[in-house]
Formats: C-alpha cells, structure tokens, sequence
C-alpha cells in the first residue's frame, strides 16, 4: 500500500506563551525521500524535528504515518521515527567498540556498523577522544542502521570535518532506499546536494524551496 510509506505532518502550531514558532506547518515525507528544511536560527526547525519524533508537545495539528494518526506518545513506543538531537547522546567514557554491541546485540547487525566505511580507524577509542565529524558519523550510522522507517536529523553537517561529510552524505543517499529522511542544517550545500526536496520555516510558515535562489530571495542567503 502506497500511502503505508507516508509520513504527514498536518496543520502544526507550536508557540510559547505569545510567541508564535510554527503556524500550520504542513509536510509530508515519503520512504526514498530525503527532506531539506531550512531556517534561521530560532526559526523552530529542531522544534518541529521534536515535535514529529514525540517529544515536545504541539499546541495543534495531526501526524499521520500511512494511514494512521498518531497520539504524540504512541510514536517512539512504535519505533517508525528515529531522530538525531544536535546534542550527543553516546556516553564518553566508552570506547566505541563497546558502544555499539550496546545498540545492536546481534553480530551480523553490529558488523553493519564496525565494517562501515573509515569506522575501523577509530573502534579502540573512546567517545571523548572522537573529533566532531566522527562522532556524528557515529551516531548516524547507529541511528541509520535501526528499523525504523523515518529519520529526522539535526544538523548533522555541522562543523564536521569534509571527509566525514562525505561519508554521511554516501550513506544517507545508500539509506533512502527503505527510509525516509528529514534533515535541518546551516550547511546548504551539503543539504542542497543530497536532498529530493526543500523547505524554508520563516515566520512561522513553510515555504517550499527549489534551489539555492530561493533561499536569497527568501532572505535566508544573502545576495552575493
């Protein structure tokens, strides 16, 4: 069934006393999809990701996955969403050889993870002694390799070192075959270069987004 592989976010709004942070936001994301959402900083991009994986409550509004309409606290006991926090979640006394038996018990599952591509460089440390984009990597392929049927990532591109970038983008493009993915970043064109479709959160409203001039005419980019 085609609209099994649907993820729709309906009528959204979200504020904070008087403060407005989303009005009727809709989006929807299909499985084999990779979704942009850009915006200012403030703007509620990690808000709506929240809000779509079940953890911050909307003032308003449905998600739907496929044919059904979730109560916000159904969705991470069903595990269909996965979701990547800006902030690590990896404790950093732990080598990383140690963490990711904790994630996956199976051996063929973990070798997913171990035998991905430049792991192998870093298995013997531990998470504190990671740099920025290898930690990042970490944690994507730990959530990417999970069975859920979405991913939502925030700011998965930032301050991360090219090569690691590289690897993110590769395996994200690899993953979309069975997952569908929304994902926020400052980083542009790393976004613009892997995602199907884009969106701008501005004043609240989402704006669908086809290029890189939209971004300046929607003064998200300068004109340069």
């Amino acid at each position: 069934n085609i609209y099994m592989n649907l993820l729709r976010i309906e009528n959204i709004y979200k504020s904070y006393g008087n403060n407005s942070i989303l009005s009727n936001v809709t989006l929807e994301c299909r499985r084999g999809e990779i979704l942009g959402v850009f915006g200012r900083n403030g703007t509620g991009k990690s808000t709506l990701l929240k809000i779509i994986f079940g953890t911050l409550k909307y003032d308003q509004g449905l998600i739907k996955i496929g044919q059904n309409s979730y109560a916000q606290k159904e969705i991470i006991p069903n595990q269909v969403i996965s979701y990547l926090p800006q902030e690590t979640f990896l404790p950093k006394n732990i080598k990383v050889r140690n963490i990711i038996p904790f994630f996956y018990p199976e051996g063929h599952d973990q070798d997913k993870i171990f035998y991905s591509k430049g792991v192998g460089s870093f298995t013997e440390r531990k998470i504190r002694e990671l740099s920025i984009g290898q930690l990042r990597y970490l944690e994507i392929l730990i959530i990417g390799n999970l069975n859920h049927s979405y991913m939502l990532l925030d700011e998965p591109f930032s301050m991360i070192e090219p090569i690691y970038k590289d690897f993110i983008k590769e395996f994200l493009l690899e993953l979309k075959d069975k997952k569908g993915i929304i994902l926020t970043d400052h980083y542009y064109d790393d976004v613009l270069e892997i995602t199907d479709k884009n969106f701008l959160l501005k004043a609240g409203e989402i704006i669908k987004i086809e290029n890189k001039t939209d971004l300046v005419k929607n003064e998200y980019l300068n004109q340069n």
